[in-house]
């Protein structure tokens, strides 16, 4: 998506090891133009899958994207929790390791908004090592829901999330902007057709 690309490029900033800073635009200021976009051009790639009835993604960054799509699919948002709320009595949990925070999390859903009838469209910010994603295909394999999809606006080719994915058996992942390199502090994109 060439608006989020040109963006990455003007706004991104690699902090080395890996990281890319996107927080003026992304994950802490959100553009919301930008994320409308992006919403719409992920809506038109899962479009013809008429299966999906519900949306998942992981608090915190990946709910922005995830309601616009929401809206957009005239479906509802289920957001994976990384803390225990008292409200919550039964529910799935898994353990993610987060790279950037340099700690392991559980996320968690309850066993009310996860169900065998559900087909899922997994929809996050970053797709890096896969941790989140491998996470979800946990709580959905407990719940025995299907995984339709997985949306992603930015993916670090480099670091084989997308392998990590289609080795737990997703079979469609989609990446909006897709991040080649970071060697020398330099981004570099993959260019698109």
């Amino acid at each position: 998506m060439k608006e989020l690309n040109d963006r990455i490029m003007k706004d991104g900033r690699s902090l080395g090891n890996g990281i890319i800073k996107m927080d003026r635009f992304l994950n802490h200021q959100i553009d919301p133009k930008l994320m409308m976009m992006a919403a719409q051009e992920l809506v038109n790639r899962f479009a013809e899958n008429k299966r999906i009835n519900k949306i998942l993604t992981v608090e915190a960054s990946g709910i922005a994207p995830a309601i616009l799509i929401g809206y957009l699919m005239k479906l509802p948002v289920v957001f994976c929790k990384k803390a225990h709320p008292s409200t919550m009595s039964d529910f799935y949990s898994a353990k993610v390791h987060s790279f950037t925070k340099q700690n392991e999390t559980h996320i968690i859903v309850a066993k009310d908004y996860l169900t065998p009838k559900d087909h899922v469209l997994f929809i996050d910010d970053v797709l890096a090592f896969g941790c989140s994603g491998t996470g979800i295909v946990d709580l959905c394999n407990q719940a025995g829901a299907t995984i339709e999809g997985m949306g992603f606006l930015v993916e670090k080719s480099f670091e084989g999330g997308r392998h990590a994915l289609e080795q737990k058996g997703v079979t469609r992942i989609e990446s909006l902007a897709i991040i080649e390199s970071l060697d020398n502090n330099k981004i570099k994109i993959k260019a698109t057709s």
